[in-house]
């Protein structure tokens, strides 16, 4: 009986043909960055011959096209394309992302190791090669209520299992700077193993101590300078650009042919309408090269790059031994892809059918006590009121201050200065926590849109204009098991429930693409003017990204990392 080794090296020798032959294309040799025109033979999941001719079982024309090994986005969570994780391999796969490293961080913070084991059990299920890095921090901070508490004790049963990397951002950044007990327990049980960054703005002597615990990658940075602080002292930045947080413009200097080996690919937080409308990890690379970035550069972030940041020592190239992870382009400036393997597969409807589903947990998350308008009064106080600044395209926001009209003993919202309310209500069914507060930069003139997406700790959180429609949208999100709200003059306009831990739909990514295009149409009817609404309220409860957040604690200084009294 022929071993599996065995056939690819007679397949890979030619003394057989091969399982799988792409011929009449080249593809793109990252090690030379030369176009190389070549037969790409596969044997099972593993590439096993190029520069030669080979014959194959089944040979497939490609013509004219480009070859580039499988993409890989480098950090993401799967919970923010609102979709299970198997939908998200139907919905992302086909546009070439073969492999993806995600943090269940915020189906974590819902449920604890039981969401960890669900995006497990769906990773052993998908087409896609989906990695899980440990959530570090479960909850984010103190100063927010958690549905869940994630101590090592309960991290170190999946630290050897097969599809765990290691441990995933390490958002408390002056726990570790400080040498917070917990946040040092996490840090010592994988010492030498991968642990992930997350430290924004962080500089100096201060990187220096974080860096120091062996964190070695990084999706923060937001400047060419900050990014090349940071690898100069050995870490590998991982470019974002996501559904909000958009920084390829921003860091396009970095991605050099000299810096490419410390530079990967990452989404960080993507939805399903914008990878409908622009594609995912290829509408970076297309992008990056219409400015004039290295084809050479850009493609080995989005590979070779990244398989070695994180350990993955089998895939990131075009070569024999390699994993068949494979894209099949119109061109290497279009990034269209044509066909994609995976794993020596060839991606179509019918892999996908074959794949065993998982049943769906956290379905009665959402806890929540009813509220009234009167629950989003703000006392008058003498002086300026704290501000939440929104930067749109950005989950950094600035702490601003401004006199506030008053209307008897409540301070209002300002619409010329445009500035609206914001709350967090706690609904993990803990305390009932509620705190009020404003923001400014959304451009509401009217209603409310509220959600159960908040990260950290994925609270409701609700901004407005009415008090009214306020309590509507928070409300309706109790009854049909979270998701985002829309609500106008008294009357829900858009809603989309996401029941699987307030977090994702049970919906096929269709459905919930063209929900979401129903429920921009209705935020845009308030007035807003940000692109992506409903992720920019979702941060806005996000305690360790300067300057200024809210949670169901209260308005929270990030920079002196202290709820504002």
């Amino acid at each position: 009986m022929t071993t599996k080794l065995e056939r690819m090296i007679d397949q890979g020798t030619g003394r057989e043909p091969a399982d799988i032959v792409l011929k009449g294309g080249r593809f793109f040799d990252l090690v030379t960055g030369e176009l190389v025109e070549s037969d790409i033979a596969i044997c099972a999941d593993r590439i096993v011959g190029t520069g030669e001719t080979y014959q194959g079982k089944v040979e497939i024309d490609i013509s004219g096209k480009v070859v580039v090994p499988g993409f890989i986005d480098t950090h993401l969570h799967i919970e923010s394309s609102l979709v299970t994780p198997l939908e998200f391999d139907r919905c992302v796969l086909p546009y070439g992302v073969t492999t993806v490293i995600c943090d269940p961080h915020e189906i974590a913070n819902v449920l604890g190791d039981e969401g960890i084991r669900y995006f497990l059990d769906c990773a052993a299920e998908t087409i896609m090669d989906i990695r899980i890095q440990l959530s570090s921090c479960v909850p984010a901070t103190h100063l927010e209520t958690s549905g869940a508490d994630l101590p090592i004790e309960k991290l170190l049963p999946f630290r050897d299992h097969p599809k765990v990397i290691g441990l995933a951002e390490f958002m408390n950044f002056p726990g570790v700077v400080h040498k917070d007990p917990v946040c040092m327990a996490k840090l010592e049980a994988f010492q030498g193993g991968h642990i992930d960054g997350h430290a924004p703005l962080l500089s100096g002597y201060d990187l220096n101590g974080y860096l120091s615990a062996g964190i070695r990658t990084e999706h923060e940075s937001t400047t060419a300078a900050e990014a090349l602080e940071k690898i100069r002292k050995g870490m590998h930045i991982l470019v974002r650009e996501g559904s909000v947080s958009k920084d390829l413009h921003a860091l396009m200097p970095i991605i050099t042919q000299r810096l490419s080996p410390f530079i990967a690919l990452c989404t960080d937080d993507r939805n399903p309408l914008d990878i409908a409308e622009q594609g995912h990890l290829d509408h970076m690379i297309r992008t990056a090269i219409a400015h004039g970035v290295e084809p050479l550069a850009i493609y080995r972030a989005a590979s070779i790059s990244a398989a070695r940041a994180f350990g993955l020592r089998d895939r990131g190239l075009v070569a024999p031994g390699w994993r068949a992870d494979l894209v099949v382009l119109d061109s290497l400036e279009g990034c269209r892809a044509e066909k994609v393997f995976a794993a020596g597969q060839l991606v179509t409807d019918a892999l996908f059918a074959k794949r065993k589903q998982v049943a769906p947990v956290g379905l009665n998350s959402v806890k929540a006590r009813a509220v009234s308008a009167a629950d989003f009064g703000v006392p008058v106080t003498e002086g300026e009121t704290p501000v939440i600044g929104v930067v749109p395209g950005k989950i950094i926001t600035q702490h601003l201050r401004y006199r506030l009209p008053a209307r008897g003993n409540q301070t209002t919202v300002d619409l010329g200065n445009d500035i609206i309310k914001v709350a967090v209500i706690e609904r993990h069914g803990k305390n009932g926590n509620h705190a009020n507060g404003f923001v400014r930069g959304f451009g509401l003139k009217k209603g409310a849109i509220a959600s159960t997406v908040g990260h950290d700790s994925h609270n409701i959180c609700v901004v407005g204009v009415s008090e009214d429609d306020m309590a509507l949208a928070a409300n309706r999100l109790g009854e049909i098991g979270g998701g985002f709200v829309v609500v106008e003059d008294g009357r829900i306009t858009g809603e989309i429930p996401l029941p699987i831990a307030g977090l994702i739909s049970l919906e096929p990514y269709e459905v919930v693409r063209d929900t979401l295009h129903h429920l921009r149409k209705a935020a845009y009817a308030l007035g807003t003017t940000l692109e992506e609404p409903f992720l920019q309220v979702a941060f806005l409860p996000l305690p360790v990204i300067p300057h200024l957040k809210i949670s169901d604690k209260g308005m929270v200084d990030v920079d002196a990392f202290t709820l504002i009294s």
